[in-house]
């Protein structure tokens, strides 16, 4: 069964950044050759909640893909890239995801494979785009209102914006309590949707690529916290006993 991993890694002295900075270029090398990886998309972030132009030096990302959880966890405590980024790194955390839907491309490939696993309780979304050149000023007119709308969810349990290049490759990563909330702000007649139909109607991506996950575990801190995802398994399972009855 595929596994997803996002392993987030907070940098604080100006030593650590640069070499985070660095290692952009090198530490592809040293990820490719570990046994049993898969995809790997190696990422800087941004300030803000989700797409947004402006990089953030201190946080850094590995996105991954492997044949299973055991996989990725004998990878991350057993291969020195992933060791060094954990020593290096003030703050970390890595998310193991299970996908369950996947719609578009990523650098003309499909890197996710759904699984067909029930994905009740806490669900992730991510959302990639290649933003054209020719109407990057447009869509990001509308950036700003995106990640006021994020931000202020009080749904969302997590989210970030990472990229491989600021203002044209972007990422939005998010988790929700369940399918039905994350649902529910995707369809909202708010800047998100408005968002998604100046994307279909203008043409402002050149790709894009949609993927769900079931949320399997979340291990290390974030912000001094770790997501509670106990609190939202918890929150669904009521739910449903309510709508039962």
């Amino acid at each position: 069964m595929q596994s997803v991993t996002l392993s987030l890694f907070r940098f604080g002295t100006f030593r650590a950044r640069a070499w985070a900075l660095f290692q952009m270029g090198p530490a592809r090398f040293a990820l490719r050759a570990i046994r049993d990886i898969g995809t790997i998309k190696l990422c800087g972030s941004g300030v803000g909640e989700g797409f947004t132009p402006i990089p953030d030096t201190s946080v850094y990302a590995i996105l991954a893909t492997w044949p299973d959880h055991d996989a990725a966890r004998r990878a991350m405590f057993g291969t020195r890239i992933f060791r060094r980024y954990a020593a290096m790194a003030d703050e970390r955390m890595t998310i193991f995801l299970t996908p369950t839907a996947a719609r578009g491309q990523w650098d003309g490939a499909t890197p996710f494979t759904p699984q067909k696993v029930a994905d009740a309780g806490p669900v992730a979304a991510l959302t990639r785009a290649t933003v054209r050149m020719r109407t990057a000023r447009r869509f990001w007119r509308h950036e700003p209102a995106i990640s006021r709308a994020i931000g202020s969810d009080p749904n969302v349990l997590f989210k970030i914006g990472v990229g491989e290049l600021p203002l044209v490759r972007q990422a939005t990563f998010s988790i929700w309590p369940d399918t039905a909330s994350m649902a529910s702000f995707a369809r909202a007649d708010g800047p998100h949707a408005t968002a998604i139909r100046a994307v279909r109607d203008e043409g402002l991506f050149k790709e894009e690529l949609y993927a769900r996950f079931r949320v399997d575990a979340i291990e290390g801190r974030w912000a001094g916290q770790t997501p509670d995802l106990t609190a939202a398994r918890i929150d669904h399972a009521t739910d449903m006993k309510v709508a039962a009855e």
